[in-house]
């Protein structure tokens, strides 16, 4: 960790405790001047400070996480250029905003949000769309991103709750064994029998009759899934509705956060949380091998790898993804500080894109930010069949990514220059707020950017048009 500027974060956190300088000093072993001059930024707040303020307050370091920081500076970026203010906001001051006063970002961030609902809301009300129409279902669906955003994408106390369930049910690693076993749970704890075949959806519970009804098409890893989620309503019930009361969610959100939080439940109880992460590290984080020995799919094993960040256990911190054909995100996850894009689109030159073209294979790709941090990228296109013959199936390319620093704990470092910089692939968070220059594959101008064509300018062919 680089000596960084915390004053203000280390302020807050004292006049939370309800200490003066000289108190925290004492504390800390240090000089009320020194404590002075951490506060006023007139020192770097060092690892060696960072020890002595675990040590003497048992304060947890991802409070001064630099990739929470990195994450509110890429999401205020994002607004700022969204904005198209004369001249924009200078990097400096939205990433002092973003290291300095965290509270005010997530404040910012948050009153975006409101107007983006509204602004959205308002225009699906101009077109005659009947209670904002999809523009009310997008707010849903972004305020329970955010939600699990906020939260690292780990939900402790559901993940726990999961993996002593799957202890009691002894059951070995592969799906197969597991879907007995929770049938006969579900049996046997909640009075529920599994009889039937339900038409055009995956799951349906009668409470009345306590009878549970699944898809004839479901695989053993799906079924053990749905099993696992109808399990996470009655047994977990009570978790889920304590986090969903915990954030102020719209109606429609807080029922989305409800079927999110009882699909989590479902994949820490599928891939158990110290049986999956011992399993990661001992294969290399080979997600081919991963599902093979679970018996799930391949982005079932990329979407639980994302989730890998209980406080005394970390996995890898991984960002998860899945598009379609026409760039459609449908799935996102980060356990750590890569921002995905709201309003940019994505960037052609994401290696998630080509695995449509090679199907079956796993890509890899070191790509670059136009902020300089680089990462690691692995890409995977999964088919899936809709019906019988002559129907269309439904493709998606999955997309699991972690800092380049973490790159050498995975397989997929193998064959890979790690430490040249120029080997790296320039992407960006999308045309409209991508600020590179020259790209060839650039279709617009990035917002807040006065567009100069000319004619001799070969960067100006791909939207010149437009």
């Amino acid at each position: 960790m680089r000596k960084i500027f915390l004053g203000v974060k280390l302020k807050t956190l004292r006049e939370q405790r309800g200490l003066t300088q000289a108190a925290l000093a004492q504390q800390l072993q240090l000089s009320p001047s020194y404590v002075n001059q951490l506060e006023n930024n007139q020192r770097p707040l060092s690892m060696a400070a960072l020890q002595r303020l675990q040590a003497a307050l048992g304060v947890d370091l991802a409070f001064f996480s630099e990739d929470d920081e990195a994450r509110r500076f890429a999401q205020l970026h994002e607004i700022a250029a969204e904005a198209a203010l004369a001249g924009g906001v200078p990097d400096a001051e939205l990433r002092a905003l973003a290291q300095q006063m965290p509270a005010i970002s997530q404040l910012l961030l948050r009153l975006h949000g409101r107007a983006r609902s509204a602004e959205q809301r308002l225009a699906s009300l101009g077109r005659g769309e009947r209670d904002g129409g999809a523009a009310a279902g997008q707010a849903s669906h972004e305020e329970v991103r955010d939600f699990f955003y906020a939260h690292h994408n780990h939900m402790d106390g559901l993940d726990r709750a999961a993996e002593a369930l799957a202890l009691r049910l002894d059951a070995a690693d592969s799906t197969q064994d597991l879907v007995p076993r929770l049938e006969a749970h579900l049996r046997a704890a909640h009075g529920v029998q599994v009889r039937g075949v339900v038409e055009g959806r995956l799951r349906r519970f009668d409470p009345v009759q306590r009878r549970l009804r699944l898809a004839d098409t479901l695989t053993a890893g799906q079924r053990a899934f749905q099993l696992a989620t109808q399990l996470a309503y009655l047994e977990a019930g009570a978790e889920i509705d304590r986090l969903v009361a915990s954030n102020p969610f719209s109606a429609d959100a807080a029922a989305l956060a409800r079927i999110g939080l009882a699909s989590y439940f479902a994949g820490a109880l599928v891939l158990p949380y110290g049986r999956f992460l011992a399993a990661a590290q001992e294969q290399r984080h080979d997600i081919a091998l991963l599902a093979r020995r679970f018996n799930v799919s391949f982005e079932t094993v990329c979407h639980r790898l994302s989730t890998l960040q209980r406080r005394d256990a970390r996995g890898l911190p991984f960002f998860f993804v899945r598009v379609d054909r026409a760039g459609n995100i449908s799935k996102r996850q980060s356990a750590t500080d890569f921002h995905f894009s709201r309003g940019g689109g994505t960037c052609p030159l994401w290696n998630v894109y080509e695995a449509f073209a090679q199907p079956g294979r796993v890509l890899t790709q070191v790509a670059r930010m136009p902020d300089g941090r680089s990462y690691l990228w692995i890409a995977h296109c999964e088919t899936r069949a809709t019906g019988g013959h002559g129907s269309p199936e439904r493709a998606f390319a999955v997309g699991l990514g972690c800092d380049l620093r973490h790159a050498g704990q995975t397989v997929y470092a193998k064959g890979l220059d790690l430490s040249d910089p120029d080997s790296a692939t320039p992407i960006g968070p999308g045309c409209k707020l991508c600020e590179r220059e020259g790209c060839a594959q650039r279709a617009f101008p990035a917002l807040g950017k006065q567009l100069r064509i000319d004619e001799n300018e070969r960067s100006a062919e791909p939207y010149a048009a437009g």
